[in-house]
């Protein structure tokens, strides 16, 4: 994988900490000048991406992160933000959620919830941090769509929008599989969208709908 973090101490405590994993890190950088060229040379599987980096460090990574969903479909992509942000970041996940991920920063403490996603992102799975999930059901919308769920189900959409399998979702929610689509269906049609076999097609209408 690569690393692409502004912040010297912390980018070689990841590369550390990924090494020390077992996980090959074929590169890193201090800034987005220069990545697209680097994945194109050194083929990773995954590149873990600040979304605010040099020069303006405002959303430099997210452009970035957009040229490589473009170039390489196949490369992972894991976005990490100091701070809940829930515009660009979903919009860019919304457009093409498989092998795209969203954390913030602070899970790097937990390298069990870092490696998770990382191997979820690798394996062409969406990853959405639960803090930016809450904070996108908790805000007020004009329709109130989000209101009409029961509470079991405004679980179901959390996890869910997560990008969680359905198996991780009952597991997690300790509900049976037949239950889980009934949740499922009923949070489709309360928010007037069709369902999709493809969970990681519901995670993106959920995301879409969902985001700013």
């Amino acid at each position: 994988m690569i690393v692409a973090e502004d912040s010297a101490l912390l980018r070689e405590g990841l590369v550390k900490l990924l090494t020390e994993a077992g996980i090959e890190v074929v590169g890193e950088t201090g800034d987005c000048e220069g990545l697209l060229q680097m994945v194109a040379d050194r083929a990773p599987e995954v590149v873990m991406l600040d979304i605010r980096m040099p020069p303006s460090h405002t959303d430099e990574g997210i452009r970035v992160a957009a040229g490589l969903r473009e170039r390489f479909p196949g490369v992972g992509v894991l976005l990490l933000s100091q701070y809940v942000e829930t515009g660009g970041p979903l919009r860019a996940l919304a457009a093409s959620p498989r092998g795209f991920g969203y954390l913030l920063k602070e899970r790097v403490a937990d390298f069990g919830e870092l490696h998770d996603a990382l191997v979820r992102v690798a394996a062409g799975e969406s990853v959405i941090d639960s803090q930016v999930v809450a904070r996108l059901l908790g805000r007020k919308r004009s329709d109130s769509a989000v209101d009409e769920l029961t509470d079991r189900e405004r679980e179901v959409l959390a996890v869910m929008a997560e990008g969680r399998s359905n198996e991780a979702i009952t597991r997690c929610l300790a509900i049976s599989g037949k239950t889980l689509e009934t949740h499922i269906r009923s949070i489709f049609t309360k928010f007037g969208l069709e369902p999709d076999t493809q969970y990681h097609r519901r995670v993106q209408a959920v995301i879409t709908y969902l985001r700013v």
